[in-house]
């Protein structure tokens, strides 16, 4: 099995073949396309937002699975939530093409971290 951009699945081991093994693995390999994928178009999301962050004072604080942190100015903040979305739509292009797929990215500004 491989991912979108061809990461491979680790290859079954001894005692794959028995019956709940074989079941196990068969989720275990479905779920890592899907994943590794997600992490691919992911990748693909951050490298186009600090493309867009370029010049600004924004910082790429933190990311985690579909959570994107960015710190900066107040005046800056809105810029920077757009350049998330413009970044997730950019993403799903570069990999995918043009497909009725969306990617669909929800920025909120806040005033601390300690905000949802």
């Amino acid at each position: 099995m491989r991912s979108h951009l061809g990461r491979t699945c680790p290859p079954a081991r001894p005692g794959h073949e028995q019956p709940a093994a074989a079941r196990a693995r068969g989720r275990f390999t479905r779920n890592f396309v899907v994943q590794a994928t997600a992490a691919e178009w992911a990748l693909v999301l951050l490298a186009e937002l600090r493309m867009l962050l370029r010049g600004s004072r924004a910082q790429l604080v933190f990311f985690q699975h579909d959570e994107v942190v960015l710190h900066a100015p107040a005046e800056e903040a809105e810029p920077a939530a757009d350049a998330v979305r413009a970044a997730a739509v950019t993403a799903g292009r570069r990999l995918f093409g043009d497909v009725p797929v969306r990617f669909p990215m929800q920025p909120r500004v806040v005033e601390g971290y300690d905000q949802r």
